[in-house]
């Protein structure tokens, strides 16, 4: 497998866009929108239209996804699609570097096309696994992938830290400068990475040929397979359970950075503080596996669930930033095991011949976990005019998911393999 050039270069992609999730998504972005885009607005304002721009463009995958990942496997045309979103992605984030301050409504414009695009090409580059990998090694491939994309993002994360702290070693004269400039260097490394598998991964042949027979196979399977779904108790409990449970982690994953702001922390420690969840998250991930063997996986999630529930309580008391980087590293610790955790769950309960289809609805859900909590925290500071409290309202999902969650019954382990 380690030398078969198709799966590095897959692998590679991993590497390429993970760039846009760490570097942009949960690290940069939201301090410079709130210090420069969008400097003439309210803290709670910023806030606000922050997490309705992450929203949207995440109701926007949620709707367009059934469509994009039918046609991409009927028509042959993943690996095209793959490259074509990757280039909207890439264009659209170097567009932050040509935007000057107070621009926040323009700048919110490209942020929402570009995070678009980076959940759009990875509906593409999840499917090509099955063209790079067997049966025998597809975990391995895909566990490739996902190393590779922790360790570019860490290290690209951790470049633009450094010449955030040290500009002037690099040619800046401010800070802010520095700052900005790490989106054309996210651009670039984005373009550069995914090279390898636009020239040398190959997908498998079309199964259609006609836009007729992709829209049949569009409505009928996916209908087929939320009929199925809803007739069992236990895959409903648990995605149900997982949407607003998955909506917490990825809000804190989404909005830490904004609400240290608002509390009045240093980017520099904000962007520091996300470096060592970001190291700390891989290994970890690997080490809560091993756990949720021992203990039990439901045993494992609600753990994790709990403890991210103690975050954000821990959260609305904060008010230092060294409590920040315990939190950063409590974060790293569960955030890769609840995530790897929820999908081998998930694969328990559902039939192995089906579980293409029933992944599919997984992923859905995933995508979809993006929309609600932001809205909530954005609304929460507009109304209370507080901060705190907007952190405090993402504890109802962890307590209404892991609640949830306690419902399901607990899969036999030796089920799947």
């Amino acid at each position: 497998m380690l030398k078969d050039k198709q799966v590095w270069s897959w692998a590679l992609y991993d590497w390429a866009n993970s760039v846009f999730a760490t570097v942009v998504i949960a690290g940069l972005f939201p301090v410079v929108f709130k210090q420069y885009w969008a400097s003439g607005l309210s803290s709670e304002e910023s806030t606000f239209w922050l997490g309705a721009a992450n929203s949207t463009s995440s109701l926007m995958i949620v709707l367009l996804a059934p469509v994009l990942g039918a046609i991409a496997d009927c028509r042959g045309l993943r690996k095209r699609l793959l490259l074509l979103f990757m280039s909207l992605g890439v264009v659209t984030t170097y567009m932050f570097y040509t935007i000057g301050p107070g621009l926040w409504w323009l700048v919110l414009m490209f942020y929402v096309l570009a995070s678009f695009a980076f959940m759009g090409a990875n509906i593409f580059y999840d499917a090509l696994l099955v063209d790079v990998s067997q049966n025998h090694n597809v975990d391995k491939v895909s566990g490739l992938g996902f190393g590779m994309g922790y360790l570019g993002g860490g290290i690209l994360l951790a470049l633009c830290v450094l010449m955030s702290q040290q500009p002037a070693i690099f040619g800046f004269s401010e800070s802010i400068d520095a700052v900005i400039f790490s989106f054309v260097l996210v651009s670039l490394w984005w373009l550069i990475f995914s090279l390898p598998l636009g020239l040398w991964v190959s997908e498998s042949r079309a199964l259609d040929n006609t836009t007729e027979q992709v829209v049949s196979r569009v409505f009928h399977e996916t209908i087929t397979t939320f009929k199925n779904i809803f007739k069992d108790r236990q895959i409903r409990l648990f995605l149900l359970a997982y949407w607003i449970y998955i909506d917490g982690v990825d809000t804190i994953i989404r909005m830490a950075v904004d609400y240290g702001l608002a509390l009045g922390f240093s980017a520099n420690d904000l962007i520091l503080a996300l470096l060592l969840t970001q190291f700390v998250g891989f290994p970890a991930a690997i080490v809560y596996a091993h756990i949720g063997g021992r203990i039990g996986v439901k045993k494992a999630l609600l753990a994790g669930i709990f403890i991210y529930a103690l975050i954000t309580l821990w959260g609305y008391y904060m008010d230092s930033v060294e409590e920040f980087y315990i939190l950063a590293i409590l974060i790293g610790l569960v955030q890769g095991g609840v995530q790897a955790l929820s999908r081998s769950y998930y694969a328990r309960l559902i039939p192995e011949d089906r579980a293409a289809e029933y992944f599919g609805v997984y992923n859905m859900m995933g995508k979809a976990a993006a929309i609600l909590g932001p809205l909530i925290m954005g609304g929460v500071a507009i109304l209370t005019n507080n901060h705190r409290f907007s952190i405090l309202s993402i504890i109802i999902l962890f307590v209404i998911g892991g609640l949830m969650l306690k419902n399901v019954k607990e899969p036999a382990l030796d089920t799947k393999t």
